[in-house]
């Protein structure tokens, strides 16, 4: 081949591949932008994401006549890769992104380490100058592909048209199998003008890159082994059980040995919150429950989850007391964080129903016991005043009017903790938030790409005033493409998790984490756009606007709550401290 390509520590894969043809190669030749548009189509990719200029003009003005892929012109690349991404952890589908040359490109990079960080399957076209000024400064020229490299699966420089289409399938397969993740396409404007001709289906094959997926039948017997003799059991259930599409697998197995359930940021969704088993959300935020769970626990087996930080807290107080099975189907996850006993590489979606077929119910009453006492005395609290709207009865609120049936999409910060914490998530798909990369201006975006691939759900943007205002120009593209986006801003006047942390670390010295009345009206910045504003100040406001909001089938609606700006985000792991050393008020830090 002679398109180059990097490939990231993610990957495996080495070598070329290896395309089979399904269809007869067609007779009439076509330039390399209708190559692209012809092979996205046979993959069956029915949204892009994108934004025009110079080096993309060829596929633009071939879109123009294409009435197969839905273009949502988005007003900056940024979003359009984070729409893109909340299209693919909505649907399971990659999502696609068409950006052009230099600031196009490296204007996606934030959306492309976002999804790379939280392994969700995006494919960003880019455009490139003309290859024979690539190297010479040319005007819009810029390295995306070395800018990329740390940050994607894999990348691509096409520098010969005849392999496009070979390019394009394989950028799929590598974005969609194995632990997912984003590859990124570079297209130099000469190639997008040259005439191939296109062969039509194909079926990939990448001799080096064969992810294992049933797991090795050994290790199975011994965690299943060790799964039944356990007289703590808990079930760690990450991000891999979604994307993995392994959430009734779990469930069958949790209820089947009666196992306690845990699921971190990524995970909400996979175990049903509404279930006994359910506690909820662990680590730096997470329940009591679930964070003494897992410090008490004596066999943890750990889905789909990589062990971050936030999870784990302080390292050497982490779990000291359980023996570990990790399944993930990435090698380089397992032991990079946390010793285990018992790794298993594989798909969860095959690995789960293995160990249950083989595992026989434990002994869990006494471990009952003592959860429930937990939860007794250590219930998450959602306070309530009748001048004054706190966050969490926002949350709440909103879980109520919508039956839990909505896919909330959030920034990062305050918001997305209680967002986590106090939305009972009963269904897969139904969480999209920024985790390993914690992106703010991730969620209005995110929100509109899940909007427009579930059109049958409700979608609910819990954001905050400061994220929101990152990509707030984002309203453009919800009412012209009429997204029934419902954007609730948690309204504090201040970057809230930043200021908690001055607050509680560094003396209360609110260093530039305060906006002050500097906010913009945001009802008015919704009807500038022309998009329907609500404004609730006080709680018995609240109801009224939800039900009305909710009832807004074309268009987004924004809705701005004012709540309590010093409330504080509890339980809390501070930094440096174990998951048993949570603090769950301000007078617990001093």
């Amino acid at each position: 081949m002679k398109s180059t390509h990097s490939t990231s520590s993610a990957n495996t894969n080495t070598q070329q591949p290896s395309l089979k043809t399904v269809g007869k190669p067609q007779s009439q030749p076509h330039n390399g932008a209708e190559i692209l548009i012809k092979t996205l189509t046979d993959l069956g990719v029915d949204t892009l994401f994108g934004y025009p200029g110079g080096a993309v003009l060829p596929v633009y003005d071939t879109l123009f006549d294409n009435h197969d892929l839905n273009h949502i012109l988005i007003r900056h690349e940024q979003a359009g890769t984070h729409a893109a991404d909340g299209y693919a952890r909505a649907t399971g589908k990659p999502g696609v992104v068409l950006a052009t040359s230099g600031p196009g490109g490296t204007n996606t990079v934030t959306g492309i380490a976002t999804a790379m960080m939280d392994s969700i399957p995006l494919v960003v076209f880019t455009g490139q100058v003309p290859t024979g000024v690539i190297g010479n400064d040319a005007f819009q020229e810029a390295d995306i592909v070395g800018i990329t490299r740390p940050i994607t699966k894999q990348n691509y420089l096409v520098r010969d048209v005849n392999e496009l289409e070979d390019v394009v399938r394989e950028a799929f397969h590598i974005a969609t199998n194995g632990r997912p993740g984003p590859v990124l396409v570079d297209l130099p404007k000469d190639m997008l003008n040259t005439k191939s001709r296109y062969s039509g289906l194909k079926k990939v094959e990448i001799p080096s890159f064969k992810p294992h997926t049933n797991g090795h039948h050994p290790q199975i017997a011994k965690a299943a082994e060790m799964l039944s003799n356990a007289k703590k059991p808990l079930l760690y259930v990450g991000g891999g059980a979604i994307s993995g599409e392994a959430w009734e697998e779990v469930t069958t197995m949790a209820e089947r040995l009666n196992v306690p359930v845990t699921t971190t940021l990524m995970g909400l969704g996979a175990f049903p919150e509404s279930k006994s088993q359910s506690l909820g959300m662990l680590g730096m935020h997470g329940t009591w429950y679930a964070n003494m769970a897992m410090t008490e626990c004596d066999v943890l087996v750990a889905v789909g989850a990589r062990f971050d930080d936030r999870v784990t807290g302080r390292l050497n107080g982490f779990s000291q007391k359980s023996r570990k099975i990790h399944i993930d189907i990435d090698p380089s996850c397992i032991g990079k964080n946390v010793a285990v006993e018992v790794p298993i590489v594989g798909d969860v979606k095959n690995v789960i129903p293995a160990i249950d077929n083989l595992a026989n119910p434990p002994e869990v009453d006494e471990w009952w016991n003592t959860i429930h006492k937990w939860k007794e005395e250590h219930p998450l609290k959602v306070p309530q005043a009748d001048d004054r709207i706190y966050p969490q009865h926002m949350v709440k609120m909103i879980s109520e009017i919508t039956n839990g049936d909505a896919i909330v999409v959030t920034d990062v910060g305050q918001h997305q903790m209680w967002a986590a914490q106090h939305y009972k998530y009963n269904h897969p798909r139904s969480w999209i938030s920024s985790g390993g990369l914690g992106t703010m201006g991730y969620g209005f975006p995110a929100a509109i790409g899940a909007a427009l691939a579930q059109p049958d759900r409700d979608v609910v943007c819990i954001t905050g005033d400061g994220g929101f205002q990152m990509c707030s120009f984002e309203l453009a593209t919800a009412v012209e493409y009429k997204i029934p986006v419902k954007i609730a801003i948690m309204n504090n006047n201040c970057l809230g998790m930043v200021r908690q942390w001055q607050q509680l670390f560094f003396e209360n010295r609110t260093s530039y984490s305060v906006f002050g009345k500097n906010n913009p009206d945001f009802v008015k910045m919704a009807e500038a756009y022309g998009a329907v504003g609500m404004r609730a100040t006080y709680p018995d406001q609240m109801q009224d606007v939800l039900k009305k909001a909710m009832a807004i089938k074309k268009g987004p609606v924004l809705m701005d709550f004012s709540v309590i700006e010093t409330e504080n985000c509890y339980p809390m792991v501070p930094s440096g401290a174990a998951l048993n050393e949570m603090v769950e008020s301000d007078e617990e830090c001093k």
